[in-house]
């Protein structure tokens, strides 16, 4: 990206369309959660993690919001001053998610409806894109159509946990985590589609998160499966409760729902 051809930071036709996506990707994060606390699959009697980890991850949600709607309204100065916040909060974001996805490693062995080795290194793969694309995005920040569209990839990652309390996930055994990942992808597509309707082109910066995201996911399985992903899996839930599940995904006994 460093021979990136384009106009510094401006106010472009297209601020709308990252507008409106920006609140459609939130409100999905967000369903995802309220749904599923609503319908008694999850409760507030749980770890410190948990709760550390949905403030600082809910936050980058509100963050995300203020940024686009700041653009919107062309608060470009306001947009600045609160991005620098980012620089601190999506490297704390990376930790927190690998902090929160050994608790659950090790109390359930993840949800049911993942594989153990598949949740942990997909996990992993996928946790480090979104630092790497958001990193990027703000390193790119004085180039709108590279910032917008490489913070846009990395956000859609993150609706990943919200559409997998929406999707019927049980009934995708055994594909349920790669058909997430795919639906994810729908929203930089939708960026594409966005794009060319508009210009004719799509900008590259799609490409790099489209890429990165089924590029680190085929890269995951590979691992996942092989003796040295299922090893590392075994090794960190040894011990613990989360070991007495299978290591496939499975429909707990008398489930239903």
């Amino acid at each position: 990206m460093a021979t990136m051809a384009e106009k510094p930071h401006s106010a472009t036709d297209d601020t709308r369309f990252f507008r409106i996506m920006a609140w459609v990707m939130c409100t999905i994060i967000t369903a995802g959660f309220v749904v599923n606390l609503a319908m008694g699959r999850s409760t507030f009697a749980v770890p410190w993690q948990f709760h550390v980890h949905g403030m600082v991850f809910f936050a980058w949600v509100g963050i995300y919001l203020a940024q686009n709607t700041f653009i919107a309204g062309g608060n470009i100065a306001l947009h600045k001053r609160l991005g620098q916040i980012a620089y601190l909060w999506i490297p704390l974001m990376v930790v927190m998610g690998f902090t929160i996805m050994f608790v659950v490693m090790r109390r359930t062995g993840g949800p049911f409806f993942f594989d153990v080795n598949e949740f942990m290194i997909s996990n992993t793969l996928q946790l480090l894109i979104f630092g790497g694309l958001g990193l990027a995005a703000l390193r790119a920040r004085r180039y709108s159509g590279w910032h917008r569209r490489l913070m846009f990839c990395a956000m859609a990652i993150l609706t990943g946990p919200g559409l997998g309390r929406l999707l019927p996930m049980p009934l995708l055994i055994p594909h349920a985590w790669r058909i997430m990942v795919l639906v994810t992808i729908l929203f930089p597509v939708i960026g594409m589609i966005a794009d060319y309707r508009r210009s004719g082109k799509i900008h590259p910066a799609w490409f790099w998160g489209v890429g990165l995201i089924l590029g680190g996911q085929i890269i995951a399985d590979l691992i996942a499966y092989s003796p040295l992903g299922i090893s590392l899996t075994e090794q960190v839930i040894a011990g613990t409760p989360g070991a007495e599940r299978p290591m496939e995904a499975f429909l707990p006994p008398g489930f239903s729902m």
